[in-house]
């Protein structure tokens, strides 16, 4: 089986559970760490998926690989390569697809909750967690808009498209690959994220964040494993 690649953007923003699923999993994968200057495949013959990881800059930013990872992406969704993308690389597909990534009403940082669709994409993707509310991390400002043919998996109160699929490919606005390391290292950014902010209603403190991880991450591990568990099925072997 050809590994999976996952893109990296920033050096906090690892694959973290995602890497310790395929690996249970017997799936091979390949980091390619865009934020060290690793060059960018030339295409997708290699792979049998991509998986596009997190990063505090705007899929709208002009960064000499976006547009290079789009035209990867693109190339991905024409061969019906499952792509998979946490965050920013929900936007990079959504964009490269077709789709708006635009400021969301307010900024999503820490522990919330997604309401999962009730429809037939829904139930597939989604399992048990189909049309009930699941714990999600969150971390971010700006949002998508759906691709033409998507559908929406799940959204909440703050941010409308939480995930979407479009046949193998899987777009996360919430941040389901967390570990407790990650989400501690990701809070010595929070003044820095949080700095001039006046509308927190989607914010939780470092704090706060701390005191629910242990009540809310074993849900969203099987949400985690639900999900990568329905995008690894459509992987080429």
């Amino acid at each position: 089986m050809l590994p999976v690649a996952i893109f990296r953007h920033a050096p906090t923003e690892g694959p973290g559970y995602f890497a310790t699923f395929l690996d249970a999993h017997g799936i091979p994968w390949e980091l390619i760490a865009v934020d060290a200057g690793a060059p960018l495949p030339l295409d997708t013959q290699a792979f049998s998926g991509l998986c596009l990881m997190g990063g505090p800059m705007s899929v709208n930013d002009s960064l000499p690989w976006i547009e290079p990872v789009c035209a990867l992406i693109r190339e991905a969704d024409r061969r019906q390569l499952p792509l998979l993308g946490h965050c920013l690389g929900g936007q990079l597909i959504a964009k490269a697809l077709g789709a708006r990534v635009e400021k969301n009403p307010v900024k999503e940082i820490g522990w919330g909750t997604i309401l999962g669709e009730q429809h037939a994409t829904a139930r597939r993707w989604l399992g048990e967690f189909s049309g009930r509310p699941v714990s999600a991390f969150h971390w971010h400002g700006e949002t998508f808009s759906l691709p033409a043919g998507a559908e929406r998996l799940a959204g909440n109160a703050h941010c409308a498209n939480q995930m979407f699929a479009l046949g193998p490919h899987l777009g996360l606005q919430c941040h389901v690959e967390m570990t407790p390391e990650m989400i501690a290292e990701w809070c010595e950014q929070w003044h820095e994220e949080t700095q001039g902010v006046d509308e927190r209603i989607g914010i939780q403190t470092p704090e706060t964040m701390a005191a629910e991880t242990a009540e809310r991450l074993p849900e969203m591990r099987r949400l985690a494993d639900q999900l990568y568990s329905t995008w690894s099925l459509c992987l080429p072997r």
